[in-house]
C-alpha cells in the first residue's frame, strides 16, 4: 500500500477574497490566475501531486464555475480505477440549508462524503497561498509522534503576525497556545523580531477531528472555524504538535505567499519577471502544473514601416509573455502577459499583468496595471501615470498606486474623467 493512501486531503477554496476584488467579483479566489499561466490553486495541486497524495477533494462555494472549469479542464488526468482523483465538492447542505459559516463547518459539513473514503488522515489545506511544499514530510511527523493534530508554521516579521494564527510552541514542538491575529503578536524565543505563525496547513488524525467538529457544529456561540474554535480547543484536550515549513523552492529564503491583498497579488507576480526570480518555476524536479491550452506560441512583429520612419518593433524585455500572445509592434517590459492578449504598435506597457484576452490598442501606454480578462483598451489611451484620473474613471488605485481594470470593462470606461 503506498504510505500516503490512508491520507484524504480536502483543499478549502470556497472564500469570497473580497480584498482581491475587482478581481474575484466573476471567480473564487483560487481561480485568479497567477503568473500568466496558472491559476493561484494550481499551487497547492502540485504540491498534492509531487506529494504523492492522489486523493483530492476541493471544497467549493462562491461565484465557483470558472474554478470548477479549470479543475476539470486541467486535473482530471489521475486514474479513478487506481483510487486517484480530484474531485469538486460543492455545498451539499445534506446538515441543514446554511451555506458554509467557516472553515471548520465546510469539513463538518461535508462528513458523510469525507467519511465514505474511510481514511486515517486528513490533509486540509487553503488553495489561495502560493509556495512549494513536500506535505509526505509533515504527514510522516505526524506518524511519528502520534499527535491528533500537527499545524505547518513559518516564522514571519513580527508586525505581519497580526494577519495570522500565532503559535507558542514548547522545547518538544508541542503546541501550548495559539491565538488567532493578536492585534499584539508575542515575539518567539530568542527571535524578537519575528513571530510564528500558522500556515493554514493542518494534518488530523480523523476520528479525534470528528468528534471535534460535531461538538463546535452544536455551540451558538462558534465562529465554527479551524483558528477561533477548532485548534484552542484541541490544544486543550488533545495532543497538538507544530511542523516547521521546509521549501521546496530550493532558495536562501523560505517563499510562502498569502496573495490576499491586491497589493501582495500584484508584487507576488512582478517577483516572478526579475532576473532572479524568488519563485522558481523553472525546476522540473518540483513542476507547477496547469492546463495549457492549444494556442499557438507567441508573436512578436517587426516592421520597417512606419510614420516618420519609425519601425514598428514588437519586443518584451525582462517579461513572461504566454502562448497565443501577438506582441505587434508594441514595447513591453517587466510585465506579465496571459495567453492570447495583443499588444498593437506604439503601444507602451511596463510593470503590468495583463490577463487571458487583453487587447492593446495603439499608441497605449499602461504603467503598473492590473488588467482583467478579454478587455479591449481603446487606442492612445493612458493608464496609471495619473491616478487620480484612473480613480475618476472608475478603476480601483491600490494603496500601493497599482491600477486595476475589471474583467470586460468596456471600452467607453476608458474616457470618463477628464485629466485636465
Amino acid at each position: 500500500m503506498p504510505v500516503n493512501d490512508d491520507v484524504l486531503t480536502l483543499i478549502l477554496a470556497g472564500g469570497k477574497g473580497t480584498r482581491l476584488e475587482p478581481l474575484t467579483r466573476d471567480r473564487a479566489k483560487p481561480a485568479v490566475p497567477f503568473g500568466g499561466l496558472y491559476r493561484i490553486i494550481d499551487f497547492t495541486l502540485s504540491n498534492c501531486i509531487n506529494s504523492n497524495l492522489r486523493r483530492v477533494l476541493v471544497l467549493t462555494q462562491y461565484k465557483a464555475r470558472s474554478l470548477d472549469r479549470h479543475i476539470s479542464s486541467g486535473w482530471s488526468f489521475l486514474s479513478r480505477e487506481l483510487r486517484e482523483y480530484i474531485d469538486v465538492l460543492p455545498p451539499q447542505q445534506r446538515l441543514g440549508e446554511q451555506w458554509y459559516r467557516g472553515t471548520a463547518d465546510a469539513i463538518y459539513q461535508n462528513i458523510y462524503s469525507i467519511e465514505k473514503e474511510d481514511p486515517r488522515y486528513l490533509l486540509i489545506l487553503a488553495g489561495d497561498h502560493i509556495y512549494k511544499m513536500d506535505y509526505a514530510d509533515m504527514i510522516q511527523a505526524h506518524r511519528e509522534h502520534g499527535g491528533d493534530l500537527t499545524i505547518a508554521c513559518i516564522p514571519v516579521p513580527l508586525r505581519e503576525g497580526c494577519h495570522f494564527g500565532n503559535l507558542e510552541v514548547d522545547s518538544e514542538g508541542r503546541v501550548v497556545r495559539f491565538t488567532e491575529k493578536p492585534k499584539e503578536p508575542e515575539p518567539m524565543p530568542g527571535d524578537p523580531h519575528h513571530c510564528l505563525v500558522s500556515m493554514g496547513i493542518y494534518v488530523f488524525t480523523a476520528r479525534p477531528l470528528y468528534e471535534r467538529l460535531c461538538q463546535d457544529a452544536t455551540r451558538v456561540d462558534s465562529d465554527h472555524d479551524f483558528g477561533k474554535n477548532i485548534i484552542p480547543a484541541m490544544i486543550e484536550a488533545r495532543r497538538v504538535y507544530a511542523f516547521r515549513f521546509r521549501d521546496k523552492n530550493r532558495k536562501e529564503v523560505p517563499y510562502w505567499r498569502d496573495v490576499g491583498t491586491l497589493d501582495a497579488y500584484y508584487q507576488a507576480n512582478m517577483d516572478l519577471v526579475e532576473i532572479d526570480p524568488v519563485l522558481n518555476l523553472y525546476d522540473r524536479d518540483w513542476p507547477i502544473r496547469t492546463f495549457q491550452p492549444q494556442l499557438p506560441p507567441p508573436k512578436f512583429v517587426f516592421s520597417d514601416e512606419g510614420p516618420r520612419g519609425h519601425a514598428r518593433r514588437g519586443e518584451a524585455l525582462d517579461s513572461m509573455v504566454c502562448q497565443g500572445c501577438i506582441i505587434s509592434g508594441g514595447h513591453v517590459r517587466k510585465s506579465i502577459l496571459s495567453p492570447n492578449v495583443r499588444v498593437n504598435s506604439y503601444a507602451v506597457v511596463e510593470n503590468s499583468i495583463l490577463f487571458d484576452g487583453v487587447n492593446v490598442g495603439r499608441h497605449c501606454r499602461i504603467r503598473r496595471t492590473i488588467i482583467d480578462k478579454d478587455v479591449h483598451i481603446p487606442p492612445h489611451t493612458t493608464i496609471g501615470y495619473d491616478l487620480e484620473h484612473d480613480r475618476r474613471r472608475g478603476f480601483t488605485v491600490t494603496e500601493q498606486g497599482v491600477v486595476v481594470i475589471p474583467k470586460a470593462e468596456p471600452p467607453e470606461a476608458f474616457t470618463g474623467g477628464d485629466p485636465r
